[in-house]
């Protein structure tokens, strides 16, 4: 499991928010919901994200961008094209509202609208981000990032338009797919764009050492790892390990194997509710709860227990 894999393996779409619309100007839809990760393109036509707090961004034909929540956005056909707030439900905006359509689930066909001239067709999904291990992936991302068209993400676009053009028994699990590859798929494109700065965990991943030593942690956290047993299996001295990874991913291997079992850990405590803190100790390489406990407070600011009763707190407020 190398580490990208790992973060991005809790943002699934799974009955997520998608939306097929064919716009004819002017419109403006207003997402309100705020979603962690909203990704659009377009299928054909031209228009502008206008992410809340930050400068517009045209979007054309098989572009693509991504707004991270919790802000809103926009998209216009023109700066300047106003919108009512409508909330996301069932349905986002309503051909009474400018001509334009956002189910859920499906695509409604308007035969008249897709040969109207100019017309714009949106594709939408929105993501839910689940737990602390994505979170990191979040953290590096920025409010707004965009994929030019000609991408690697242009075979999944010609999947996803010919999926929306029909309505067929199983659509919706399709599509969750087809979106799982587009989103991984953008999101690869532009950590490996020219001139980009990807986190460093991103570019550690291609070093023929320090990639090998991270797809260990990922896949053995709980393992009683030193720097002398990772060296071993990743066959450097112990001195070379702890200098390149230190270089890359701009921490020692155990101070990154700590923060990683404690991400564990944290996501472990909030879904498996009748585990004792002994057990999830367990699971992520602690013999003992206390030393666990100890190590849980100093990376996250807050004990097991206490992290637990509070992330249950806020899971019942936001039932």
């Amino acid at each position: 499991m190398d580490a990208f894999s790992d973060l991005i393996r809790g943002v699934r779409a799974h009955g997520s928010l998608f939306g097929s619309s064919t716009l004819s100007p002017p419109w403006a839809l207003h997402f309100v919901d705020g979603a962690p990760l909203t990704l659009c393109t377009l299928l054909t036509g031209a228009g502008w994200i206008v992410p809340e707090h930050h400068p517009p961004e045209p979007l054309r034909a098989r572009e693509t961008i991504i707004v991270r929540g919790p802000a809103t956005f926009t998209f216009v056909d023109e700066i300047g094209t106003a919108a009512e707030a409508v909330a996301c439900g069932e349905f986002c905006a309503t051909p009474e509202q400018g001509g334009t359509t956002h189910r859920l689930g499906w695509h409604d066909n308007d035969e008249e609208a897709d040969r109207a001239p100019g017309a714009t067709t949106l594709i939408v999904g929105a993501y839910p981000v689940r737990g602390e291990i994505s979170r990191r992936l979040l953290d590096a991302l920025p409010v707004v990032l965009r994929v030019d068209a000609d991408s690697a993400a242009d075979a999944v676009l010609d999947h996803l338009a010919a999926e929306v053009a029909v309505d067929a028994p199983g659509q919706q699990v399709v599509l969750d797919r087809l979106l799982d590859w587009m989103l991984v798929c953008t999101l690869r494109e532009w950590f490996d764009r020219p001139g980009g700065e990807p986190p460093a965990w991103w570019a550690a991943q291609r070093d023929p050492v320090v990639g090998h030593a991270l797809r260990l942690l990922h896949a053995e956290p709980a393992a009683p790892w030193t720097v002398g047993a990772l060296a071993e299996r990743t066959r450097v001295s112990r001195s070379t390990l702890a200098k390149r990874f230190a270089e890359l991913v701009g921490e020692p291997p155990l101070a990154y194997l700590t923060r990683w079992r404690m991400t564990l850990a944290a996501d472990l405590l909030v879904e498996q509710e009748t585990a004792t803190i002994a057990d999830i100790a367990r699971t992520v390489g602690y013999a003992d709860p206390f030393g666990f406990s100890a190590a849980f407070k100093r990376v996250r600011g807050t004990n097991p227990s206490e992290y637990r009763r509070a992330a249950a707190s806020r899971i019942g407020l936001n039932a």
